[in-house]
């Protein structure tokens, strides 16, 4: 059999891009494959389930468009589906005169990219949220907390309902593209489409290359460690408390996140991981291990940001100076408040230069579409990267 669509991936953006697929044509055959047992796996499934409001990014980039479609979407497919979501809105805290200098420079991103916000100095944000400190803060009404996982499992539902098929326990390692149809194989079976769409996350530069796409990045794996407060501290806050981010790098910093199921937790910081999809700490994969070390972007990398990289491997290290990146908005945490929590690992993609990329990463081929670098706020942004590329697809 030739399907009309093969979507490779089982994270949110790959089965919003099923079901986008389906909407725009219904009665079409769809096949989505995923190597592991269950959708949502990894970074669907490993992140702080934040709705983002779209206020970090460049004007005009894929992450400002998308995030901001994103946040509506989100929304209304919860109310519209039962699924639990709560706008609880987002503090952004600057703890010193740098960091409001950079709260400042937000807030103008704010205008340009139309996400409400409001100042708030330190009086007002000791009302608001009495344990946290800080010099001023913005207020990001429209922030929200989610389960993407429940999303990802309510998406699947409706791509079955459409007539879609999803394969799990199904890797691929192949791609075969030829003028008529694109094949797609692994240990275990071969699935041949008229057009393929890759969401393969921590694996999309494999993918690519398998598919023919001359690539100048890799997919380095940053592992993101969290904790969470005990049950007792999990009202310590209200709304989710945020730092004030680094313009330079890609991460948003260690955050304080009530989740949707009533929980508080800390995260993440970022560390250089030796495993893509090895989530215990000390995870070491010989081949993903090779590659980023063994990829010269990574070494610029390494040189440009030597004191964070140094700052971050000793807060992953020493719990006591990850919390003082803590207590730096939240002075009254102590040690023990810190207890394990799940991982996450983000995939992401870096030039051959050294440089990060910071935006939504998307190429083709005549019979396939990949999209290649997907890291937050890919889940909030999850049926607009989908529109996107399905117009994509289509547009040729």
């Amino acid at each position: 059999m030739t399907y009309d669509f093969c979507v490779l991936g089982g994270g949110i953006v790959g089965v919003a891009t099923a079901h986008r697929l389906l909407r725009t044509r219904p009665g079409a055959s769809l096949v989505l494959v995923d190597k592991q047992s269950r959708l949502g796996t990894h970074q669907t499934g490993h992140n702080s389930g934040v709705i983002h409001s779209g206020i970090y990014y460049p004007p005009g980039s894929l992450k400002a468009r998308l995030c901001r479609a994103g946040a509506r979407w989100t929304k209304e497919f919860a109310a519209a589906n039962d699924i639990p979501f709560r706008e609880c809105g987002k503090l952004l805290v600057a703890t010193d005169s740098v960091e409001d200098e950079r709260l400042r420079a937000l807030y103008r991103r704010s205008i340009d990219n139309d996400v409400r916000v409001s100042a708030v100095d330190a009086a007002e944000l000791k009302r608001r949220e009495p344990h946290v400190r800080g010099v001023s803060a913005l207020f990001v009404p429209d922030t929200g907390i989610i389960d993407y996982t429940r999303v990802t499992a309510v998406l699947a539902a409706q791509v079955r309902e459409m007539g879609g098929e999803i394969l799990l326990e199904t890797p691929v390692e192949a791609i075969s593209e030829s003028d008529s149809a694109v094949t797609v194989s692994g240990p275990t079976r071969s699935i041949t489409a008229r057009t393929l769409v890759v969401c393969a996350g921590l694996q999309a530069d494999r993918l690519a290359r398998a598919a023919g796409i001359r690539t100048d990045f890799r997919i380095v794996p940053f592992r993101g460690e969290y904790y969470r407060l005990p049950a007792d501290r999990a009202g310590l806050v209200s709304t989710l408390i945020y730092p004030v981010p680094d313009p330079a790098l890609p991460f948003l910093g260690v955050h304080l996140s009530p989740t949707i199921d009533g929980e508080l937790t800390v995260g993440p910081n970022a560390v250089l991981g030796l495993s893509r999809e090895g989530y215990r700490k000390g995870s070491v994969n010989p081949r993903d291990a090779r590659e980023a070390l063994g990829f010269p972007g990574l070494h610029r990398v390494a040189r440009a940001h030597l004191r964070t990289g140094a700052r971050e491997l000793r807060n992953s290290l020493f719990k006591r100076g990850y919390l003082a990146e803590c207590r730096k908005y939240c002075p009254e945490l102590t040690v023990a408040d810190l207890l394990p929590h799940r991982a996450g690992i983000r995939a992401q993609a870096v030039l051959r230069d050294g440089t990060l990329v910071h935006d939504f990463l998307i190429e083709r081929t005549p019979r396939s579409i990949h999209v290649l670098n997907a890291p937050s706020p890919a889940a909030t942004s999850a049926m607009p990267i989908a529109e996107y590329v399905v117009d994509q697809l289509f547009a040729a």
